[in-house]
């Protein structure tokens, strides 16, 4: 039998922080629990598939439902306390190893700029032009979704307990 994607004590660690289902007070279809939700989207993350490509046979509803539920989690600020608890889960487990731990302007904003800082001269001339950029909010959600995304992909391969 195939290892599940999401199993049990991984489960336990994020049953925890997800939200509670809003109340429906007209009625409707019920949602879909968020154990089965949240194996949909580790398995789109794991495998790179599009999201309407997910596989109905894994019982985690459609990939349109998985997607609705990520940028609802996302918007809640649900990804980042879970980014912090597994990386606190996996640091009781001695699984990290923090020497190897690097930061860099990358990861943390600078602080009161500079006289220095500002936008990449060499990108000018294609923001002149309006080529090659998306909206603001369309970067921010790709960055935060690939960050997530290796985050979670690390975080699975290395939680075996």
């Amino acid at each position: 039998m195939a290892k599940p994607i999401l199993d049990e004590a991984l489960w336990a660690v994020l049953e925890l922080l997800l939200p509670p289902d809003p109340p429906r007070p007209r009625g409707g279809r019920p949602r879909l629990p968020h154990r089965q939700v949240l194996t949909g989207i580790l398995f789109v993350l794991r495998s790179g598939i599009p999201w309407e490509l997910l596989p109905q046979e894994l019982g985690c509803g459609s990939g349109m439902t998985c997607w609705r539920r990520l940028q609802e989690w996302q918007a809640k600020g649900i990804w980042q306390r879970i980014h912090h608890e597994l990386l606190n889960w996996l640091g009781r487990l001695g699984h990290l190893d923090w020497s190897r731990a690097s930061l860099d302007s990358g990861s943390v904003a600078a602080k009161r700029g500079g006289p220095l800082s500002g936008p990449n001269p060499t990108d000018r001339p294609r923001r002149q032009l309006g080529i090659g950029y998306r909206s603001a909010a369309a970067a921010r959600d790709a960055a935060a979704f690939e960050k997530y995304q290796r985050d979670l992909q690390t975080l699975h391969r290395t939680a075996v307990v």
